[in-house]
């Protein structure tokens, strides 16, 4: 079986690679970066390290890589003949792919190849909705009926996460646990049998529960871990103040789930204190830094942060853990981040409560702008004597 996915950094190697390594997919990768196409072509195989106490090494060959600009014509032809094609790029870069996408399967479509499905692997909401709508503006209006009946384009929602490494070499370290989860109902022709892949009927549940659980906790721990002074992740989590609050509002999130969307609330929480569990991993080391960029963007009303607060609100709940992560997030000031610097000047000139209803898309007398209010004007408490690691029962 032959697969072509586009993006070569650490989520497809690490990731999306692995898992089509292990189910006897053959890889060509497709990338921009002329060092990684030229090692992955000369090498033909990485390793895959499981950031756990066992560090096992797991090899993936098989695999070859050409570059997105040099070899254009040559990804066309593998697009045409291949079996599976996945992405792991980033949501900006998807409509920059969609030109080759449209050539490859208008090439198929016209040599009457068989369906195949295009993944598109990406922390966004219908991500390959989105990438099929950039592609099929790049089809001929002769050829539009026969891609849409070639190519399928399922949502997905993926979940692992990959430390920041050296860029030296194409061996990728990774966290052991992923979810990859697939829309069913999208799929054309059979499934793509991915070792790792769950099918699902309704995609939106389990893409809500990654994000205001996964990305809200991330966020959460980053941003209450820098007001109090923490430099990564793990390290934040030994704060028995932030591990109270993340747990609160994850708790919050939680609760939404359960009503929302009907999942079980111990199998839930289950999956809460996995995710926990996932960020204290010692073997991997997160600038909280990295993980608060982009204060702005998390601000916004779809967001993993504003977004489950509103609709807790509007369920007669009281979202106070999420409004005292939305007000560490107002105090974000860290230099070295273009959107914090945007976000101190934005409340200098404007106060608090404008410059939160501006970006969370709300009126300022919103019951959430008086709850985070609230939370501004008490900062956060001091270290207690019970250390975090006794209150997670390790």
């Amino acid at each position: 079986m032959q697969s072509v996915h586009f993006g070569a950094g650490n989520i497809g190697r690490g990731f999306i690679g692995q898992l089509l390594h292990e189910s006897g997919y053959e890889i060509s990768f497709v990338d921009v970066q002329a060092d990684i196409v030229d090692a992955l072509k000369t090498e033909g195989r990485y390793e895959v390290i499981m950031a756990d106490e066992g560090e096992e090494r797991i090899s993936v060959d098989r695999v070859t890589a050409f570059h997105s600009v040099d070899e254009a014509d040559e990804i066309v032809r593998q697009l045409a003949a291949a079996d599976l094609i996945t992405t792991a790029v980033g949501p900006p870069v998807l409509p920059i792919l969609a030109p080759a996408i449209a050539k490859g399967l208008v090439e198929r479509a016209r040599s009457g190849g068989a369906p195949v499905n295009v993944i598109a692997c990406e922390n966004m909401i219908g991500g390959s909705e989105s990438l099929q709508r950039s592609v099929m503006e790049h089809v001929p209006g002769e050829d539009a009926v026969a891609v849409a009946e070639v190519a399928g384009f399922p949502n997905a929602a993926v979940d692992r996460i990959v430390p920041e490494q050296s860029t030296e070499g194409i061996d990728v370290l990774v966290e052991p646990f992923f979810e990859w989860v697939v829309d069913a109902s999208q799929i054309k022709g059979s499934r793509p049998n991915v070792h790792g892949i769950t099918y699902v009927e309704s995609l939106a549940p389990y893409i809500d529960r990654k994000l205001l659980t996964v990305n809200t906790g991330h966020a959460a721990v980053a941003y209450l871990g820098y007001a109090r002074g923490r430099q990564t992740i793990s390290d934040a989590l030994e704060d028995e103040v932030v591990l109270e609050e993340v747990t609160g509002a994850l708790e919050e999130t939680g609760r939404l789930m359960v009503e929302e969307h009907g999942f079980n609330e111990e199998e839930h929480r289950k999956y809460r204190e996995k995710t926990l569990d996932r960020f204290c991993n010692p073997r991997i080391t997160d600038a909280v830094t990295r993980v608060a960029r982009t204060p702005i963007r998390k601000l916004g009303r779809n967001e993993r942060l504003v977004s489950p607060a509103l609709r807790l609100l509007d369920r007669g709940h009281v979202p106070v853990h999420l409004a005292t992560v939305i007000a560490a997030v107002l105090r974000y000031d860290d230099t070295g981040d273009e959107q914090a610097r945007e976000l101190q000047e934005t409340i200098r000139a404007m106060g608090e409560r404008s410059t939160l209803a501006q970006y969370a898309g709300i009126e300022q007398d919103h019951a959430l702008v008086d709850l985070v209010s609230e939370r501004l004007e008490r900062p956060l408490q001091k270290d207690r004597t019970t250390s975090a690691s006794n209150k997670r029962g390790e």
